[in-house]
């Protein structure tokens, strides 16, 4: 046995130390881990020796489990944050008797590399493009949580985060159980 097989053999007696109605949602956790995501659950699950198609599953529900948690906090604190500008706008207006726009003098903070090459894909791509390439740049949680707050709707971010996160989740999957039984031979 090489050293590839061992370190597999020995995580799957690892994993399977664990209940097996508990694997799932310990993909499903894992998954929902930025910079984890379905990708790893998936490798994860599919290295412990669960069926490669419940090892997808679980860590696709999983990463949408916490995009879908962060897009509700992200479009409420927007919510919040509009409403407080609206309210701070109104009242400057009405306390010079005209009408004053609210202007926000607070310096830019400079940007990551990674925001700038999301905000290069969105404007080229939009919603769907960002949402399918946004994870080679940075997590999908990042990439919801961009999106609501700058104004697109929740239902348009979830759907195509949705898409994207299946897509890399069952990619990931394919190529690694590809890898374990033809290259590895586990």
């Amino acid at each position: 046995m090489n050293p590839t097989q061992e370190l597999v053999h020995n995580f799957q007696e690892l994993l399977g130390q664990v209940p097996e109605f508990l694997q799932p949602f310990i993909l499903m956790l894992a998954a929902a881990v930025p910079f984890l995501e379905g990708e790893a659950g998936a490798l994860i699950g599919v290295v412990g020796g669960l069926n490669p198609v419940l090892a997808a599953v679980a860590a696709a529900l999983g990463n949408f489990a916490s995009v879908a948690l962060v897009v509700l906090i992200t479009s409420r604190a927007r919510t919040a944050v509009t409403n407080r500008v609206d309210a701070r706008a109104e009242a400057a207006a009405a306390a010079t008797g005209g009408t004053a726009t609210l202007v926000a003098a607070r310096a830019a903070k400079p940007e990551s590399k990674g925001r700038l090459r999301f905000k290069r894909w969105l404007l080229r791509f939009g919603v769907p493009g960002a949402s399918i390439l946004g994870p080679l740049a940075i997590p999908t949680q990042f990439t919801a949580s961009i999106l609501v707050a700058g104004g697109t709707s929740r239902r348009w971010v979830l759907l195509w985060q949705g898409v994207a996160i299946i897509l890399w989740t069952t990619i990931s999957t394919v190529l690694i159980w590809s890898a374990l039984t033809l290259v590895v031979g586990v």
